[in-house]
């Protein structure tokens, strides 16, 4: 099979093709798994992370990408929930133990041996891969491929980050940074509550104007002061400095989440201007987001169905991936990045 693999970590100021075309040996499924034939793939910030060594692979060469849209074509014994051609997602969590607190509780994604799509196995960015079948997902009719990629990570994470954000109709939400995550979230808070003002702190234009398009009633900069406090704020950025000022523009008792996989080194130092009185006092909440469960995932492919979601995608070709993972470390972004396999 082709795929786009990583041999080692770099730093993509020095090294603007991390990856490399190459031809792989065909997977073969095991006992509950299923082989997909991949026709689509997200391209996600966290794919940076891991070629620079934030959340590094465990294991190389990796093929990376964990957004993926696929059909069945061959399984292993013992599968009992899908079928050959039926159309499958997988996503960021390849795999939990299924024996631990969390896992029994439903969130996986908090289970000491969970694996990651793209990390610890090859993802998406290839022909075909391997999958077990507790960690696929029927993709809803309603999406095209490319549609249906970005769903299941930017979509998926977006929906929990929402749900612990605890928004209620007629509060108003702060969104910091807007990509595919936020755009998103976004569209989800239009649908299920209508009365909630939303409020979308980026750094250029062309975010700020995506975003009133998409019916903000607010979009400025990252250090501007909204006209009004807010009840909850998601951060989507890999910056510290958002975190100081979303904190500044919270309620009394309203609740920071913070939906990043990390936070990079640059701005640390943005921390210092942390004020007791100014950030943190009045019972204000910080939370954080940790990959998503299971239940995100089906959760969310409802309520995308429902909705209508729709989106916004660039396509590229596989072999491009390159050009799509150095557009999104320079920002260029409008709605989602998807490889078409």
């Amino acid at each position: 099979m082709k795929a786009m693999l990583l041999d080692k970590l770099c730093r993509l100021e020095e090294n603007r093709q991390p990856l490399h075309f190459s031809e792989l040996t065909d997977p073969v499924p095991r006992d509950n798994e299923l082989l997909v034939r991949i026709s689509a793939c997200g391209v996600c910030h966290t794919e940076l992370d891991e070629i620079e060594g934030r959340t590094p692979p465990s294991l190389f060469p990796v093929v990376l990408g964990h957004q993926v849209i696929g059909k069945v074509v061959s399984t292993g014994t013992g599968v009992k929930r899908f079928q050959i051609r039926d159309r499958v997602g997988v996503t960021w969590i390849f795999s939990a133990c299924g024996t631990c607190k969390h896992c029994r509780a439903g969130n996986e994604n908090l289970c000491a041996n969970f694996k990651a799509t793209g990390r610890d196995a090859n993802g998406g960015y290839a022909e075909l891969m391997t999958v077990h079948e507790d960690f696929a997902y029927a993709i809803p009719g309603v999406f095209s491929d490319a549609e249906a990629a970005p769903l299941l990570c930017a979509g998926a994470i977006g929906y929990r980050s929402l749900r612990l954000a605890g928004i209620v109709n007629g509060q108003r939400l702060g969104l910091t940074g807007f990509g595919a995550s936020a755009h998103l979230v976004l569209k989800m808070v239009r649908h299920r509550f209508p009365r909630v003002n939303i409020y979308v702190f980026a750094r250029n234009e062309q975010e700020r104007a995506f975003a009133r398009e998409l019916g903000a009633v607010w979009a400025g900069d990252t250090t501007d002061l909204p006209p009004q406090k807010l009840d909850a704020i998601i951060d989507t950025t890999p910056a510290w400095s958002p975190v100081v000022e979303a904190l500044k523009n919270l309620e009394p008792g309203g609740r920071l989440v913070i939906n990043a996989i990390r936070k990079e080194e640059e701005d640390k130092d943005a921390l210092l201007a942390l004020s007791y009185p100014d950030h943190l006092w009045l019972e204000k909440e910080i939370k954080s987001v940790a990959n998503v469960a299971r239940k995100d995932v089906s959760e969310f492919l409802q309520l995308a169905a429902e909705m209508r979601i729709k989106p916004e995608v660039q396509e590229f070709a596989l072999k491009d991936a390159n050009q799509a993972l150095m557009e999104l470390k320079a920002a260029k972004i409008r709605g989602a990045k998807v490889l078409r396999v």
